[in-house]
């Protein structure tokens, strides 16, 4: 490595403009330091006080969101990851973020680096990764680029998750042209770890070693930060520099490293390095443990020739952690990375003056104030301009009545439709590149329930886990999305047996600066907090992803939620959607007094079958739904449920058929009964929310009765399960005719037609 004097640019409002900080900003800077920053100064600014790191635009709204409950260990932000109590000794790590911008340069790179990212912030805990889910969002795959990225993201997940060795349990693709150009792609873990027994990203006790470790520094994912923080353009194939490059079999070595090393003792403090690399755990570790650093920078291990300090500390070369080690303790952790082949190299220590000094070869090249870079320090935090969008004027303006609704002639070819769309059909092609069963306790895994069901490995207990959000539905109403995400992601979580405890968020939306997406923002945030707060999960942390925009405009907003529950009895618990006995009564679970809404709005149907987006969001009262889910969850508990599966995408005539396709070998005679003015199409595809298709064999639909009344919701019996077609009728006119095998194929066809 070379030891010649640094030969760097003469920082100027010019360069700091360039490196994404506004003129007021740098302003804050001049005035922090008390003179011009040094051009590794400049870079550690501009990434830390960068929208991805920072939450400059988001953190005042977040702030609002429930974060208490009893089962809750650590603040939302607190730690890398949020943690909750489960009893019995133990706790679950848990957390989802985005890669969006990085997957739609280097699709492939793009995600199979924010998987790699995710499950370092689950075992930089202390936690082992026991699942992984995402939730992916593309545009037509008509268009040859979406197949390209649909392709290479799904390929990234299943390379690096499969190798790594963790399953990949459940998630979620969507398909809109919103999302043209700028796919969404966020990647969650779950991890187990016994409480008392985590670690924390802190930097404490003065003099203290500070250790790199895991994989050499390279030039890879330089202002990856940066780059998540801006718009989407054709400048934007020219950053493919700024995409990091991963390494599962490394991070495999890393991860039981990691793990050793926490439970050895050795370690004070720990980060993994994701987003600005050294630069961020240097500075937030010193921040919350109120101390400060020396890292010299030239001891880095580096994988590149020439690399200076301003490459050094903004690198986001994946693989690597940042550990404060117990003083005294140094051959003990240095022991246990040789083991397992990685780097493990002192690069600094501890101090106590709360400032963050970088040397290079002896000469300060950086020497800044720790907790004026950080969140809840002296990062910028902004409340921005509001508008309501101009466009929920006319999308509210829609009229049902102004499309003709379907007859009973043609509602099932309607419902194969429907079934062939790429938002509803079988996501096979997908889950099938991943490895769902690794680790053997993978209970229930992707297309067989609404949520997946994993063991925890030495209990009769489980996990129930769920990614989910409708982004149509926020676009027609941001409020009512936002509850509507966190509603059915609890929905999904109940019908698979688990009581909803908590949720990460993953929030995807545009150009904060645009009065319109902030206001479309706060909207949505507000709905998500409130459902949170009826339904009882508090909100444990999480990731805000901007700038989700392409030429053509902003993505639909995409609060992605990744709920967690708890299946005290997986033997007992465990539910999956698929009719499962000829003679099983099919019951609809639904609101008081239920009657099929005349409501179309914000539907699959309306989208797929009359090319319109428009009208408000689906019915959703947050009282009705609390009282449905506590009652399938006390249902299903009892052991009195067969099956069930939530009304959702493409409504009761799409669920019907899901339950079908999924037994293999059954259908249902169903009848439905609906007042003389309400649409057919609405009783068949509407998507009102809060209900649920159960199955339930016969000798316990009196215990059922009694426990819905005293509930005070709905059980309608629609019909039975059968051995033939999936037959519904609609005051006594047959409206859907259709063999499970026509259905399965229309289904299981689709994405495979555009992708082999």
């Amino acid at each position: 490595m070379s030891t010649e004097v640094l030969s760097e640019p003469e920082v100027t409002l010019e360069l700091a403009l360039e490196h994404g900080l506004t003129k007021e900003e740098y302003g804050w800077v001049v005035t922090a330091l008390a003179r011009t920053p040094t051009f590794v100064e400049l870079g550690i600014y501009s990434v830390m006080w960068s929208e991805h790191c920072s939450y400059k635009n988001s953190i005042a709204l977040l702030r609002k969101l429930p974060r208490e409950g009893e089962m809750i260990l650590v603040e939302a932000g607190e730690e890398n990851a949020g943690l909750v109590d489960i009893g019995d000794g133990l706790a679950v790590a848990f957390k989802i973020e985005s890669h969006n911008h990085p997957s739609a340069v280097e699709p492939y790179q793009g995600a199979a680096t924010g998987v790699g990212g995710i499950q370092r912030d689950i075992f930089t805990m202390g936690a082992r990764p026991i699942c992984s889910l995402n939730s992916l969002r593309f545009g037509s795959l008509d268009n040859p680029r979406v197949r390209y990225l649909f392709d290479g993201v799904v390929r990234g997940i299943g390379d690096y998750g499969n190798s790594f060795g963790v399953p990949t349990v459940a998630g979620e693709v969507s398909f809109d042209p919103s999302y043209e150009g700028n796919p969404i792609v966020n990647a969650m873990s779950v991890g187990i770890v016994k409480v008392g027994e985590t670690a924390s990203a802190i930097a404490t006790g003065v003099g203290n070693p500070v250790y790199i470790v895991g994989s050499s520094t390279g030039r890879d994912g330089i202002h990856g930060a940066t780059f998540a923080s801006e718009e989407i353009s054709e400048a934007s194939e020219a950053k493919r520099p700024s995409v990091q490059v991963g390494d599962p079999f490394t991070e495999k070595l890393l991860l039981e490293a990691t793990l050793e090393a926490i439970d050895s003792g050795a370690v004070v403090g720990i980060q993994d390095m994701g987003a600005a690399g050294l630069t961020c755990s240097s500075c937030e570790m010193s921040a919350k443990g109120e101390s400060g650093m020396e890292i010299h920078v030239d001891r880095v291990p580096i994988r590149q020739v020439g690399m200076t300090p301003y490459e050094i500390m903004l690198s986001e070369s994946q693989e690597r952690m940042l550990i404060v080690c117990e003083k005294g303790s140094e051959s003990i952790l240095e022991s246990i990375f040789e083991k397992w082949d990685l780097h493990a190299v002192q690069i600094g220590e501890v101090t106590d003056d709360k400032r963050v000094r970088i040397y290079w070869y002896g000469e300060v090249v950086a020497d800044v104030p720790a907790d004026h870079l950080v969140l809840g320090g002296g990062a910028p935090i902004y409340e921005r301009e509001m508008e309501r969008p101009a466009y929920l004027t006319k999308t509210r303006a829609f009229d049902p009545e102004s499309i003709p609704d379907v007859t009973a002639s043609d509602s099932a070819d309607v419902l194969i439709r429907l079934l062939g769309s790429l938002n509803i059909a079988s996501k096979r092609w997908v889950f099938e590149q991943y490895d769902t069963m690794v680790r053997t306790n993978t209970v229930v895994g992707p297309g067989l329930s609404d949520a997946a069901v994993v063991r925890i490995k030495g209990t009769n207990r489980g996990l129930a886990v769920k990614t989910d959000c409708n982004g149509r539905y926020v676009y027609l109403n941001p409020g009512k999305g936002g509850q509507i995400a966190v509603a059915e992601a609890a929905r999904n979580v109940v019908c698979s047996g688990g009581l909803p405890v908590a949720i990460t968020n993953c929030l995807n939306f545009g150009n904060p600066y645009k009065p319109d997406v902030y206001w479309v923002f706060k909207e949505a945030v507000e709905g998500m907090g409130e459902a949170c707060k009826a339904l009882n999960t508090p909100v444990t942390g999480g990731n805000v992803s901007f700038y989700n925009e392409n030429p053509e405009g902003a993505v639909f907003p995409t609060p992605t939620i990744g709920m967690l529950g708890v299946v005290d009895d997986i033997e007992v618990q465990t539910t999956t959607m698929s009719f499962k006995e000829e003679g099983d009564v099919i019951i609809l679970l639904s609101p008081k007094d239920w009657i099929h809404r005349n409501d179309i709005n914000g539907s699959e149907y309306l989208s797929v079958i009359h090319d319109l987006t428009a009208g408000d969001a689906p019915h959703l009262l947050l009282s009705e739904e609390v009282d449905v889910q506590h009652t399938c969850y006390t249902l299903i508990k009892k052991g009195y449920i067969r099956g069930a599966h939530d009304v959702s995408d493409g409504g009761l005539a799409t669920c019907l058929a899901e339950c079908s396709i999924a037994s293999e070998i059954l259908g249902a005679n169903v009848q439905l009964t609906a007042t003389k003015n309400t649409r057919l199409d609405a009783v068949l595809f509407g998507e009102a929310q809060s209900r649920i298709v159960l199955t339930v064999e016969l000798r316990h639909m009196d215990s059922l009765r009694a426990i819905t009344d005293e509930n005070g919701v709905s059980a309608t019996r629609l019909g039975i399960v059968t051995e033939g077609p999936l037959i519904i009728t609609v005051n006594g006119t047959e409206a859907v005719n259709l063999a499970r095998e026509k259905m399965s194929t229309v289904y299981n066809r689709a994405i495979p037609a555009y992708m082999n």
